[in-house]
């Protein structure tokens, strides 16, 4: 399935964003430990990859409740949902019974191995049911001891949060030694801050030392906040406008949010997009503004919100912003290898990209392009952007077309990953968005 979509004629937002897959993920995965019910969660996010923990958390409490007449180990499938496979995997280890956790082709090619070989410190019965590394993986659990280990801190967050949210059910809790250069700590801090609001002790106790104590977690009611890496592509939005006097309202966001991401305020400051959030009517909305001229370059550190690369990428790319972006090692690893694709789709547009590495993007602008194929911005009729099965990858080259006039998109679809109602919240601020098979 392909998506064309076309620009606006006129421009009126009023948006009401989805919540937060990482806190509704976090947030369940906590609810479970602590042995709490469904309904003390609310605002909980819609999205496939919280269905997949809603799904497995479900199963895994009928098991404990009714047993299994099974002489199989259950199966869990994750299918495309990255994080279900990092926090469920810690969770398994800590649950009673045997089980196979697996997920979609791309899954199975995404590396584990850092986090089993942690688990397995702590005395994990973890086996390899395929290629060493990666899953699918089966998991038999028992009485963790805890203990010192020792983690690079450039691997994915959702590894550390994984062994943090199990660690108060170990026997002796756990240190966990962060080495080098720690990549997106806000989302450390978010789980360090619910696994608290659950009645974990958990904290930096050093700038690269966590310690948790082994104490039980409480039920806990929680409300999910609204999403702000949903809100980055209505930044991207209101920067590749061309009506200067546009103003986007983003309804539930939190000004003083767990979410790293929220720093896209600040970030998209710099870019000429102004923000404010005000309660109204007793609902908060952040009012979204074009204000002051647009820079020529930006150089930025994203080691602490990876998750808001590819929108800046294209943003920029498509508003002849030359840049430069470190910290982004840890997209080899997400849905897809962002960075390859980021490079791939961007010269369909004839925007050529340079990579340094695996954690340096950079362009030198619109002026700067060497002659080849395809000039600048300039794509032949009826390209199309492809996802790579990756929902950021579609929500970040969306926006192109208040630039392009038009962009086509390939399974559109993947939005769902954690933006169901994307397509439908941009044909209600006027983008026309058709089917094309």
């Amino acid at each position: 399935m392909t998506y064309r979509i076309q620009k606006p004629e006129k421009w009126h937002a009023d948006v009401h964003l989805p919540a937060s897959k990482s806190i509704s993920n976090r947030a369940l995965m906590l609810n479970a430990l602590s042995g709490g019910t469904p309904g003390l969660l609310t605002g909980v996010s819609d999205c496939d990859d919280t269905a997949v923990m809603m799904e497995a958390l479900f199963l895994l409490d009928v098991e404990r409740r009714e047993g299994s007449d099974s002489m199989l180990p259950p199966v869990v499938n994750v299918k495309a949902a990255g994080t279900a496979m990092r926090f469920l995997t810690a969770l398994l280890t800590v649950s009673p019974g045997t089980h196979i956790i697996t997920g979609s082709e791309r899954m199975l090619q995404r590396p584990i191995g850092v986090l089993v070989e942690a688990l397995r410190c702590l005395g994990a019965q973890i086996e390899y049911m395929g290629e060493e590394g990666f899953p699918p993986l089966r998991i038999t659990g028992a009485m963790l001891r805890g203990r010192e280990i020792e983690l690079a801190g450039d691997v994915s967050s959702q590894y550390i949060s994984a062994l943090l949210m199990i660690a108060p059910k170990l026997q002796d809790g756990l240190t966990l030694h962060l080495k080098g250069n720690i990549v997106s700590r806000p989302y450390i801090d978010m789980t360090l801050a619910m696994m608290c609001e659950h009645g974990a002790d958990a904290k930096w106790t050093s700038r690269n030392t966590l310690t948790v104590k082994s104490q039980p977690y409480r039920p806990t009611s929680y409300s999910v906040e609204t999403d702000w890496s949903a809100a980055s592509y209505w930044y991207e939005m209101m920067l590749l406008l061309d009506q200067r006097d546009a103003t986007t309202q983003l309804f539930g966001l939190f000004n003083d949010s767990l979410q790293g991401d929220s720093a896209v305020r600040e970030i998209f400051k710099k870019l000429s997009v102004s923000s404010a959030t005000v309660g109204f009517g007793g609902e908060r909305r952040t009012c979204l503004i074009r204000n002051g001229c647009v820079p020529k370059q930006v150089d930025l550190d994203l080691t602490k919100t990876p998750d808001l690369a590819q929108t800046l990428v294209v943003a920029c790319a498509m508003k002849g912003i030359a840049f430069c972006f470190k910290g982004l090692q840890s997209l080899r690893i997400k849905e897809t290898d962002r960075i390859a694709a980021l490079q791939m789709e961007l010269a369909k547009l004839g925007v050529r990209v340079e990579v340094e590495g695996d954690g340096i993007m950079h362009w030198a602008g619109p002026q700067a392009q060497v002659a080849g194929e395809i000039p600048y911005l300039q794509p032949p009729s009826g390209t199309a952007i492809d996802t790579y099965e990756d929902h950021r990858m579609a929500m970040a080259f969306a926006p192109a077309a208040l630039i392009l006039g038009s962009i086509n998109i390939n399974n559109p679809q993947v939005v769902s990953k954690s933006y169901p109602g994307f397509w439908e919240d941009l044909t209600q601020v006027g983008f026309k968005v058709e089917h094309e098979e």
